[in-house]
């Protein structure tokens, strides 16, 4: 089949699209035929070495986390699919979507909602899961709280402004100045312009802040949370990690950091929220598999608007079994 892998650590010109076996599966996943998968900042991190010391040097390596397709083959153990389905979910750590077929675990997939193209389901579930299990299970967001998210027109801020929202909170968008509207356009009660406002420095408090671009400290956001807040970061620091051991024991504020955990439960709870019209999913641009690098290179300037998706090779190929 056809793939991209790296041999290496590097940048982008390192992603190399060739052929390679294709993946066989164990008893309990799924082969899947991907039609499309995406970008997320975690997939250029491990290519470019930031996560070695647990990814380690066995190349040749297939990134990608997430995918949509069809289901072409299942494992003796399977019994939630069947070849034919259309699903989406996650591959295993440290990927695999950026190929033409991918072995998945069937825990970490979901049928595809039926309202959106494989392109649009393709991003979902890395950045939607991240969003859903900081608020939800981490913040364990109430009706009526109020609730900021920092870095709101982002691929995991549109998503965590919208299931903030249908989770009934009061919703401060923080983003820049060409973005006000688009995040408005999502749901938000209130805009922040940073270029403008330091959300920091004003009198409003909130009982949860989602620190998604992790560009804030806990002392920085210490005054503009409630006596009970909650501040969630996407990316521990030395500072954030002290502070999440030490307010655990401790009554008050608390910080927290989200790690994402895929799992077909909540891809399902994603699935029924997109096809109530409650989540719309926001695709800033989409590249050819075969173009990885500009992909790559496009999330790492940082502007997406949204997220990034990768269209598959549509080609009617045989499967081995």
């Amino acid at each position: 089949m056809k793939a991209v892998v790296i041999r290496q650590y590097g940048t982008a010109e390192v992603l190399q699209y060739e052929d390679v076996e294709q993946p066989t599966i164990k008893p309990m996943q799924l082969l899947v035929k991907v039609h499309a998968s995406s970008v997320n900042p975690i997939d250029w991190k491990i290519r470019k070495g930031m996560l070695q010391i647990i990814t380690g040097n066995r190349f040749p390596m297939i990134l990608g986390f997430d995918l949509a397709g069809e289901v072409v083959e299942v494992g003796v153990g399977v019994t939630r699919f069947k070849p034919g389905d259309s699903i989406y979910g996650s591959t295993s750590f440290p990927g695999g979507a950026y190929a033409e077929f991918a072995a998945i675990p069937e825990n970490l997939a979901a049928l595809k909602p039926i309202n959106l193209t494989d392109e649009q389901a393709a991003v979902v579930p890395l950045a939607a899961l991240t969003a859903l299990q900081a608020l939800r299970d981490q913040g364990n967001i109430q009706s009526g709280q109020t609730v900021l998210i920092n870095g709101a027109a982002g691929g995991v801020g549109i998503f965590a402004v919208q299931i903030a929202k249908a989770l009934g909170a009061v919703v401060t968008g923080v983003t820049s100045t060409k973005n006000l509207e688009f995040v408005k356009s999502l749901g938000s009660d209130r805009l922040i312009d940073y270029t403008q406002q330091d959300f920091t420095q004003e009198p409003v408090k909130y009982d949860i802040i989602f620190d998604v671009v992790a560009k804030r400290s806990p002392s920085e956001v210490k005054k503009v949370l409630k006596p009970n807040g909650i501040y969630i970061t996407t990316l521990p620091s030395p500072e954030s990690l002290v502070q999440s051991v030490l307010t655990a024991f401790l009554p008050g504020q608390k910080v927290k950091f989200i790690l994402e955990k895929p799992n077909t439960r909540d891809l399902v709870y994603l699935k029924d929220l997109i096809e109530a019209g409650k989540i719309r999913v926001v695709i800033d641009r989409t590249f050819p598999l075969q173009e990885l690098a500009a992909a790559h290179a496009y999330s790492e300037t940082e502007r997406a608007v949204g997220k990034i998706a990768l269209a598959h090779p549509v080609l009617d190929i045989a499967v081995t079994k």
